[in-house]
């Protein structure tokens, strides 16, 4: 079925219907929505390495002065290890939930750029699914904040969250949905006034599945909103079918060691994952998140520069 030209890709879906009509394609055994492509996508793949700054929460949260990390310490550990770029979430600056300084912000964005160092991204905590509007309209403006600092920042995408399904709404997803299509709608269009993405994760939460998050994204319908793709965190089936779905949307990542979560010690197809985002053609970053879990003595200096080397050695073989 051809689009018209003046379709938009919300009267598409309303007329194709659910994600799960739509075609097998990437030459894998997965689905995406024709309407979902991005016309902005061009031939080929570029793969930049990123950190995603929760690798570190403790350290980042330590009260501990002796075993505290700050955010500039952390920038020099994603030089030493030649990271392309780093995601510093919104709570780990001062004065969080509040923006820190401009004065730090532009001292942080300084020392980043002198360390040869992208921002790919950062984010903040919200609850969209929260049954009360005042505390939605709350994490509305919390948003917008963040976006005002992103910008400043230069950082292109704000990751921001769904929210856990809330008591007694289990079997009211559709509402609750519409709840989170109203505050993300209003994010994106304050995003595009800033010129900042809003990227929302699938978290296990109100998002578990792909069709879940497509959903949102078709219905939330702007170039200024797409998905950052948890790689552990599709749980409810097959997760590289899963990521292969929401890839035409991906605007930024969360590459954690294990498709099943954190407690699980499967590790990730590394190599498959990567030969998913060639196919799509996706440019851009890939922030690594590595996690401590029950059993394991848990050291990120030892543990991300690990990954990383995995991540690298993946993106490598597939060139």
């Amino acid at each position: 079925m051809l689009m018209p030209q003046n379709w938009t890709r919300r009267g598409f879906l309303s007329v194709t219907g659910s994600a799960t009509l739509c075609a097998t394609t990437l030459g894998v055994s997965g689905w995406i929505c024709p309407a979902a492509q991005p016309g902005n996508r061009i031939a080929g793949s570029r793969l930049k390495t990123s950190l995603n700054a929760y690798s570190f929460n403790q350290a980042l949260t330590s009260s501990e002065a002796s075993k505290r990390l700050s955010l500039f310490e952390l920038l020099e550990f994603c030089a030493r290890h030649n990271f392309d770029a780093i995601d510093p979430t919104g709570y780990y600056f001062p004065n969080y939930p509040n923006p820190p300084t401009d004065a730090y912000i532009y001292e942080f964005k300084s020392r980043a750029f002198r360390l040869g160092l992208d921002i790919s991204g950062t984010g903040v905590r919200n609850n969209f699914a929260s049954p009360d509007k005042a505390s939605r309209a709350a994490d509305v403006e919390l948003v917008k904040k963040w976006i005002e600092v992103a910008a400043k920042l230069g950082a292109p995408v704000i990751r921001v969250f769904a929210g856990a399904v809330p008591a007694g709404y289990e079997q009211k997803w559709e509402e609750v949905a519409a709840w989170m299509v109203e505050s993300l709608g209003t994010c994106a269009d304050f995003g595009q006034k800033h010129g900042v993405i809003v990227g929302i994760q699938n978290h296990g939460d109100m998002l578990k599945t792909a069709e879940q998050a497509l959903r949102i994204v078709r219905e939330v319908d702007s170039d200024w909103f797409g998905v950052i793709v948890d790689t552990g965190c599709f749980n409810h089936g097959n997760p590289y079918q899963e990521i292969a779905a929401v890839l035409p949307y991906a605007v930024n990542f969360q590459v954690k060691e294990s498709p099943h979560g954190r407690e699980s010690t499967e590790r990730i197809d590394l190599k498959r994952l990567v030969s998913l985002l060639r196919a799509a053609n996706y440019r851009g970053y890939l922030p690594i998140e590595t996690l401590p879990f029950k059993g394991r003595v848990y050291d990120p200096h030892v543990v991300v520069p690990q990954f990383l080397e995995e991540l690298r050695a993946a993106i490598k073989a597939s060139e």
